[in-house]
């Protein structure tokens, strides 16, 4: 049974939950910790033991040439890290979400990940709750009859949540490729965040089986009163000629099917849960190039393609078709499209969380 071999760049909190359960998992050996932050390496290390580590990525990772290159960075850093994992020898590439901020960077990560045959993974690890495994398992059983809906909204800002969303409906809906999409954005304060956004988008997104996508992130999106956390506030789910069954990232699961009647159950985002699966997968993929990671970069790479082109819609009006025959700056085209006036929000906590 082969041991893979780990580095983690970047150390905020998403990447010491990283490196936490690769150290965690007898199939890795975490060989190396990396960030430009003196103080959160010595906070990984207070947490980690005796890892090497350094503020210089390139160099560790060209030194310790790990199986697995695994990044955790703001999303403006993500090409350069992508070469880097080639460069270093990296059998698997595992990085945060969104793939990228603009079609321009997707397509270049895109071809250089196709042309040095890497493996890779997203991180888009909600998706190994209980429930949103159950309702998968609703879904995909037939029990709604034809699907002809799917749908995610979430309070928390596109840069942050949408691509959550998008991916896991895709799953839902079988990772059929879209045909079209149109939208709309309203706000500017979060356009200077970390995670840069215009404070709500929303959008329809026309599958090529038919199945239309319902999306709406930000300042806007529906509020779910049953859920206190508000990052959890999120709803996905899918509707049939049969039925209908949806969950809450923080408030469980639910359903109605025409032989089951009324269901539902618990479940809430628990990385504890969630990401000693998502690491596994990697070691199973590693293994096998058959056991293909449910989080791998061609499933996300559908999902941000998509993300992109809401964004396009939302700047330039009207539909965007699908695939995308160029690549753009959909950020930049929307900081010059957005009307300069507050957006309206959906509930007070999201005037408080925006800090409007």
């Amino acid at each position: 049974m082969n041991l893979y071999r780990v580095l983690v760049v970047g150390l905020g909190k998403r990447g010491l939950h990283h490196a936490a359960f690769f150290k965690a998992n007898p199939r890795f050996e975490l060989v190396g910790i990396s960030s430009r932050d003196p103080a959160r390496v010595q906070n990984a290390l207070s947490k980690l033991g005796n890892v090497p580590s350094g503020n210089d990525a390139r160099s560790l990772a060209l030194k310790e040439r790990p199986d697995v290159f695994c990044f955790c960075t703001p999303p403006n850093v993500r090409l350069d890290l992508i070469r880097l994992g080639i460069e270093c020898g990296a059998k698997l590439i595992a990085f945060e979400k969104p793939i990228a901020l603009a079609s321009t960077e997707l397509f270049a990560i895109r071809d250089l990940i196709h042309k040095a045959g890497v493996k890779a993974v997203v991180s888009h690890q909600h998706r190994y709750g209980v429930h949103y495994r159950k309702v998968q398992a609703i879904i995909g059983s037939g029990a709604l009859g034809r699907v002809h809906t799917v749908y995610g909204t979430a309070t928390g800002w596109m840069t942050h949540m949408l691509s959550h969303l998008i991916d896991y409906t895709c799953w839902f809906n079988g990772y059929a490729p879209a045909a079209w999409v149109m939208a709309q954005a309203a706000g500017r304060s979060k356009f200077s965040d970390t995670h840069p956004s215009p404070d709500y988008i929303a959008g329809f997104v026309q599958f090529s089986n038919s199945v239309r996508g319902l999306y709406e992130c930000g300042a806007g999106a529906p509020d779910q009163p049953e859920v206190a956390k508000w990052w959890g506030k999120n709803r996905l789910g899918a509707q049939g000629t049969e039925g209908f069954a949806e969950l809450l990232t923080n408030g469980g699961w639910r359903a109605i099917t025409r032989s089951g009647g009324w269901q539902a159950g618990e479940g809430a985002m628990n990385y504890d849960f969630d990401m000693p699966p998502y690491i596994q997968e990697m070691a199973d993929w590693l293994d096998d190039d058959s056991r293909v990671h449910p989080c791998n970069y061609e499933h996300a790479c559908l999902g941000a393609e998509i993300m992109c082109a809401l964004q396009r819609s939302a700047a330039e009006g009207g539909q965007i078709a699908l695939p995308l025959e160029r690549g753009a700056d959909e950020q930049g085209m929307l900081k010059a499209k957005v009307p300069d006036r507050p957006v309206l929000m959906s509930s007070e906590q999201n005037r408080k969380e925006f800090g409007l």
